[in-house]
């Protein structure tokens, strides 16, 4: 089935922007109608910035949009959460030949993995017109007419296939405009999921949003004709044979009317200013400053030979408070055995940590340190320092 052609024009050139900050009377649905964008980017941060780009510029009262994208590998976490909390962010460098990067999107929800063998989509709508259900609809209907997989929609409004989660999503309701975006796991890699994803044992407090662990399936292991290339041409028809507001087959009829299916290039040229959305996207400051508060503890047991001869062996507890991806507190509780009077070193340790980022910045910071102490109690609450830093 070939795709719809279309002269590819600048999009700025022919969207409409918002010019109020809400939409006058609503239009008839006959009136609306839909476009299927493909992004020709697979960088995560060009395309979280082509996603913001599009909520804040674009007026969607009689032109409702569905954004089909894909991702080199990245780890996704929601607005609210915690990155160390739910990515192997150590290993993230070494899992794939180019790595694996952390992004923070705009929307809340959990974390995801994206790699080439994701499908990601957009479905972008004012406010009034938002409806998760209806766009899922949309997808499950796509999947059984063209592969006649039977997909559900779980009470977390996931899709799933034989109690098995194929898509994670989320959403942004602002005014005048929202989306909904989910992922669809067509043909990922679960073993770099796995890696990325891998949660370390530490003991972080915290009221970031926590992700929820499922049992996940590549569309492609029910159907092996599941390809990206054939998912989007079936969702993208599915979509404009399907009426903006209500679940029901218009047929080709409907869809021929439609603003059909456009290649978009995520340049400045096309969309100007995105450069400095997508800049914002990949800062430390947004992807890692923006977690919520949090605590990281960790217990070291002390060695015989640094405990004192009339004191007894335990644990030294260390203890780290995050605000805005950087170290405002540390806590160390010394057992009797190795009383803080004969730690020399304690106070430069801490000092030296407070208001560093959370990061191999001060990890940096804590073994050169550990290289100018003679101590042998200095060097082992500083390496407990250091292994609490690393452990996440």
């Amino acid at each position: 089935m070939a795709l719809v052609q279309r002269t590819y024009v600048k999009i700025s050139s022919f969207i409409t922007r918002i010019s109020v900050r809400c939409y006058s009377k609503s239009v008839e649905e006959k009136d609306i109608r839909k476009s299927v964008y493909i992004s020709q980017s697979k960088d995560i941060y060009t395309n979280l910035a082509l996603e913001d780009w599009i909520y804040r510029n674009v007026n969607f009262k009689n032109h409702h949009i569905l954004m089909l994208w894909q991702s080199d590998p990245c780890v996704v976490i929601g607005r609210h959460q915690n990155p160390w909390l739910e990515a192997n962010v150590p290993e993230l460098p070494h899992i794939t030949d180019k790595g694996v990067r952390l992004a923070r999107r705009n929307s809340g929800g959990g974390t995801v993995y994206h790699d080439n063998g994701n499908l990601n989509l957009t479905f972008f709508t004012p406010r009034e017109h938002y409806n998760r259900k209806y766009n899922l609809e949309i997808i499950t209907r796509s999947l059984f007419r063209e592969f006649g997989l039977k997909a559900e929609i779980s009470p977390r409004e996931d899709l799933t296939v034989r109690n098995y989660k194929v898509s994670g999503t989320a959403s942004k309701l602002g005014r005048p405009n929202a989306y909904h975006h989910c992922t669809l796991l067509v043909k990922a890699n679960k073993l770099d999921l796995n890696l990325a994803l891998q949660k370390q044992d530490v003991d972080i407090k915290t009221n970031a949003t926590k992700s929820i662990k499922s049992k996940i399936m590549n569309l492609c292991e029910e159907n092996p004709n599941v390809s990206i290339t054939n998912l989007i041409k079936a969702v993208g028809w599915e979509y404009m044979r399907t009426p903006a507001l209500n679940v029901m087959d218009g047929g080709m009829e409907l869809a021929n009317k439609q603003k059909g299916f456009q290649l978009v290039n995520p340049t400045n040229l096309w969309f100007p200013g995105i450069n400095e959305i997508r800049d914002q996207f990949v800062g430390w400051e947004w992807c890692y400053g923006k977690t919520p508060k949090f605590n990281i503890s960790k217990s070291f047991t002390v060695p015989d030979s640094l405990v004192h001869s009339y004191g007894a062996a335990g644990d030294v507890r260390v203890t780290m408070t995050v605000e805005q991806g950087r170290i405002s507190d540390v806590t160390l509780l010394v057992p009797p055995g190795l009383s803080p009077e004969c730690i020399t070193g304690e106070v430069n340790v801490v000092t030296s940590l407070i208001g560093q980022k959370f990061s191999e910045e001060a990890l940096n910071s804590l073994e050169g340190l550990l290289g100018g102490l003679v101590n042998d109690k200095d060097k082992f609450v500083t390496e407990c320092l250091r292994q609490v830093m690393s452990s996440v």
